[in-house]
């Protein structure tokens, strides 16, 4: 399989995964302020997971193009990853209504790191099968991004089981901009195109 056809399918495979939390938002019986502020832990979940997978597809994007061939095992963990984020609109309503259950919040937490490792070893397996690429954990983003990423994540899935429920989905809300933060510094560090 080419990089831009396995691309293609992860894009499409994502567009379709975003397009569909949209239609997982609580609509309300009457139309009023009072009603759509009830709703505003469905509007933070949808956009917690949108601007979330957002970014992975950024960082997807942002780096495919250094890369000139893929392997039989980043087709497996690019359907790993796929497979997982495709529970996002799932575990995005279960958090939407049931914002204070550990459960929600738990499996959300879980989906979240299960694509962010599944990522980190399609990462991996692009980097055997290209050694000129300088790939660490997680693309071009330091390793030390990628520590603190998973770090956040842990710390709000712990907080999560033990005191706070929401404490996964507000860990997720700091992730986006530390995650955000990394990937704009590794762009300014790539080389210019001619």
């Amino acid at each position: 399989m080419n990089k831009e056809r396995l691309a293609a399918f992860t894009d499409a495979v994502l567009a379709i995964i975003m397009t569909i939390l949209v239609l997982e938002l609580e609509k309300p019986k009457t139309v009023n302020l009072a009603v759509l502020w009830d709703l505003r832990a469905n509007f933070f979940a949808y956009t917690l997971s949108f601007f979330w997978l957002g970014l992975m597809w950024t960082t997807h994007h942002n780096n495919w193009h250094s890369i000139t061939k893929v392997s039989n095992a980043t087709v497996s963990y690019s359907l790993l990853m796929l497979f997982i984020a495709s529970l996002f609109p799932y575990t995005t309503s279960l958090v939407a209504t049931n914002f204070n259950n550990v459960t929600a919040q738990t499996f959300y937490g879980l989906v979240v790191l299960g694509v962010s490792f599944s990522n980190m070893a399609i990462s991996h397996s692009l980097k055997q099968v290209n050694p000129s690429v300088h790939f660490g954990w997680l693309y071009a983003l330091p390793n030390t991004s990628i520590i603190l990423d998973v770090v956040i994540k842990l710390i709000g899935l712990l907080i999560t089981l033990t005191v706070y429920p929401p404490a996964m989905m507000y860990a997720i809300f700091i992730d986006i901009f530390v995650v955000g933060y990394a990937s704009r510094q590794a762009i300014k560090k790539q080389p210019k195109k001619s």
